[in-house]
């Protein structure tokens, strides 16, 4: 990873005895230790790189004045000026931070040239660890990659994403976090920023990520329950303030009306030194974006504003405050549901369905507002050589207000019982928030050591954490109609539009309303140690401690007050047969849900409900990670097999219509492919593949050993390639193609409703770029083919056709 500095410049020196040297410590902006830093002598061949502790040492040095450098991939490089006295050691300390300029100019240098590989988190296991130490399986998606193929947002960015499938819109509501996805059969959300909590609910703007890292599986041990899923997390890893002036503007333009504005600047004490890391420096990340529907109503606008301000004081103490503002207006995306057999609609499959593509069959003003508003501040030190303290404080804010419309399929039978099979009507519906919001409150403590212990080196991790999550939303509607299918001219936008809905509910003397206005407050405390055994041998051990005090409230209904007390375990080994290049792990980990109350089949409607234990997921894998071919090669390939146990299962009875057992249970099990590659110089290659098998093993007859209709598509693939020139005048242009496959969909699946699949797609994208040290020109086509798909889960949505965009870059 790690590139020893030397210079070419030569230097005339009277000969003495080497008797003087120099010594430090290297950190990251969020005080961790960096281990495998080149640090070098300007001038000279001498150098060292970092322990395991970020400490390093060198000797040799006769007395003068000396320039010393550090580098490490991924981050920017630095250099100090240091004195060294004869017979003494000087002292001098880096603390680098991630580097915001592309790798193309350390695949010059000969050494790393698997520019989209990250090979390193310091979030994925609460503390930094390479990947093949890691016995998880994740994938980390860079800015590099997201400029390559001009991304705009997270979920552009989610198609490099091995196994993971999107599955829903983002809703725009209070409390969402984005669109839905799902991974290893599971639903999953975009909840996390830089460790904590950090929800946005509409679109989430790429303009100041850095990169996305998408940590497979059950994870509650380190990061809880409340903000992941049993198929993982999606971690959004922001871009902080760097040492040196600069930034980028951008503007882009394409089909549908899609016009685009960005800016990122980074400013720094002019007065300070110029090669002291800056004790004060501010970023800002700002974006506006305007895109019509390419149906016929619709549309979305969107502002991202994002500070963010690092101050250091001592070489010891960090601090960094920042925030994400984001303010959207937007019509919902089209959203059909099904409340009725797949044998009375006449059709079992989207592409079957009697709906116009293009058509979105409302009219216009259908509009919501949304807020996400994020305030962040994190504190860390170093507390001695190998310890260090991080204090983290999130409180995000999310509101949303307006309409939520959405449609079913009404067959003919429902409207005339002499009907057979067939649908000719859309029915259509409104669920709107009112002045809805929701607030997440968050602090978190972690305290970081990489020591040795009886000989053996121990990188440990432990937390405290306190998360409070408080609802105040307000749905309501009744608002709708029944419109015809597949008459030519029909208006349908002259009863269900922004002016016609307002009025209706204008004339209500009292609307249906469903308010959530729970609040839950979280205490946990955890600890994880990474244990090598051998260089080659390590093992990970973590236990989380989780009480949940639920303080009751509405959840459309009264909703009952409880707490409870969790342990989350987990473990994991890793064995490298050949040390930093290939690593055989395997882990067991866990997640949890809190259900709270419930009626047994042996209670009647008037008993007091018992609370429900925690529903559990237990998963065990195993696999292998590559670092091979002198780093261009990095590939993970993993056997997973979750199983979920305690959940509450409808068993009515005659007496009492909502009793439940809690004695089911569910399977997920399958295998997942992740490689990145640069086979070539100016080569490279993203690709991933997944199979998952899922099944309700212990449920209802209705459903029981058939696949969720949450679960996603069984098989998914997905293929970046790109070349760009590494050499000569036109040096950085470059062209990429790639795309993404799914199988068969069944969003519905049991007895009663039959099912209904949405078919298999293959969307293919292309861009071309020219990125110069001032200047990127951008060209990019999505859903090159023009492919007609359809996402959902329960739900069926069309997608977005052929689109192309064109962008330029200005840089400084």
């Amino acid at each position: 990873m790690a590139l020893l500095i030397s210079c070419s410049f030569f230097a005339q020196a009277q000969v003495q005895t080497p008797t003087s040297g120099a010594q430090g410590h290297i950190s990251a902006g969020s005080g961790q230790p960096l281990a495998g830093v080149a640090v070098g002598v300007k001038g000279t061949t001498l150098g060292a790189s970092t322990d395991e502790k970020g400490d390093y040492r060198i000797e040799g040095l006769t007395p003068g004045t000396y320039t010393l450098g550090a580098r490490l991939v991924g981050f920017t490089s630095q250099e100090h000026r240091v004195r060294v006295s004869a017979g003494e050691t000087a002292a001098q300390n880096f603390m680098l931070s991630e580097s915001t300029e592309q790798l193309s100019e350390v695949v010059v240098e000969g050494k790393q040239a698997n520019k989209f590989a990250r090979k390193q988190s310091e979030y994925v296991a609460k503390m930094p660890l390479k990947n093949l130490e890691n016995p998880q399986v994740y994938s980390t998606i860079g800015k590099e990659l997201l400029s390559e193929q001009l991304v705009f947002s997270v979920d552009e960015a989610m198609r490099n994403a091995p196994g993971v499938q999107k599955m829903w819109e983002a809703t725009g509501r209070a409390g969402d976090g984005g669109s839905f996805y799902n991974s290893r059969g599971f639903v999953v959300q975009s909840q996390l920023r830089n460790g904590i909590a950090g929800n946005v609910t509409s679109d989430i703007d790429a303009v100041n990520l850095e990169k996305l890292e998408v940590i497979k599986g059950p994870s509650a041990t380190l990061f809880g329950s409340a903000l992941t899923s049993y198929g993982g997390l999606i971690n959004r890893v922001t871009k902080r303030p760097t040492d040196s002036f600069g930034g980028e503007v951008s503007m882009a333009a394409g089909s549908y009306g899609f016009h685009r504005v960005s800016a990122d600047v980074n400013l720094v004490d002019a007065n300070a030194p110029a090669v002291q890391p800056k004790a004060l420096a501010f970023r800002l990340n700002t974006a506006y974006t305007y895109e019509d529907n390419f149906q016929s109503q619709g549309f979305a606008k969107n502002l991202a504003v994002a500070p963010s301000l690092t101050y250091r004081p001592t070489d010891r103490l960090t601090i960094n405050v920042d925030a994400e503002l984001y303010q959207s207006r937007n019509v919902g995306k089209q959203l059909i549901f099904f409340y009725y057999p797949t044998a009375q609609l006449g059709f079992d499959r989207a592409d079957k369905a009697p709906v116009d593509y293009r058509n979105s069959y409302t009219g216009g003003g259908l509009t919501q507002t949304s807020r996400s508003a994020n305030f962040f501040g994190q504190v860390n030190y170093r507390i001695a050589p190998g310890f260090t303290s991080s204090t983290n404080l999130t409180s995000s804010h999310s509101y949303s207000n307006g309409f939520g419309p959405y449609f079913y399929f009404l067959p003919d039978v429902a409207l005339d019982s002499t009907a057979g099979p067939g649908t000719h009507h859309l029915a259509r519906a409104d669920q709107s928030t009112n002045n809805s919001r929701n607030q997440v409150f968050e602090v978190q403590q972690l305290f970081n050591g990489d020591f040795r212990l009886g000989g053996l080196r121990h990188r440990a991790v432990l937390g405290l954490d306190f998360l409070r999550v408080d609802s105040d939303i307000e749905f309501f509607g009744g608002a709708g109609d029944v419109v015809p299918l597949g008459v030519p001219g029909y208006d349908y936008g002259r009863t269900f539009n922004g002016g016609a809905l307002t009025s209706f509910y204008a004339t209500l003397t009292q609307k249906s309303t469903y308010p959530v206005t729970t609040k839950a407050n979280t205490y946990s405390a955890f600890a994880s140690d990474v244990l090598n055994l051998t260089d080659q041998l390590s093992v990970l051990a973590a236990l989380r401690l989780d009480h949940y005090d639920n303080k009751g409230g509405l959840l459309y209904v009264p909703v009952q007050a409880y707490s409870q007390t969790t342990l989350s375990p987990k473990f994991g080994a890793v064995f490298q047969p050949v040390l930093d290049r290939v690593a055989l792990f395997a882990n067991y980990q866990n997640s949890f849900i809190n259900r709270g109350a419930y009626l047994g089949t042996e209670q009647q409607p008037t008993d007091a409900p018992r609370i429900a234990k925690p529903e559990q997921a237990n998963q065990v894998e195993a696999g292998v990670k590559l670092d091979a071919a002198s780093g261009k090669v990095s590939a993970t390939v993993s056997y997973y097999d979750v199983r979920v146990k305690n959940i509450l299962r409808d068993t009515p009875t005659l007496t009492n219509p909502q009793a439940k057992t809690q004695n089911g249970t569910q399977l997920s099990k399958g295998v997942e492919l992740s490689v990145i590659a640069n086979p070539l110089p100016g080569l490279n290659v993203v690709g991933g593949f997944s199979y998952n098998r899922s099944a309700l093993t212990r449920s209802t007859d209705d459903v029981n050993n058939r696949r969720p209709g949450t679960a996603s598509s069984p098989y998914l693939a997905n293929l970046w390639l790109s070349y760009r020139l590494p050499e000569g005048k036109l040096r950085g242009l470059g062209t990429g193609a790639g795309g993404n496959y799914a199988s068969d969909n069944k969003i519905v699946n049991s007895v009663s409703m039959g099912t209904f699949t949405l078919p298999a797609y293959m969307v293919l994208n292309a861009s071309v770029f020219f990125d110069q040290p001032r200047y990127r020109l951008s060209a990019k086509v999505d859903n090159l083919t023009n492919q007609r798909y359809w996402i959902g889960y329960t739900t069926m949505s069309p997608q977005k056709l052929r689109s192309v965009v064109g962008s330029v870059a200005y840089k400084f």
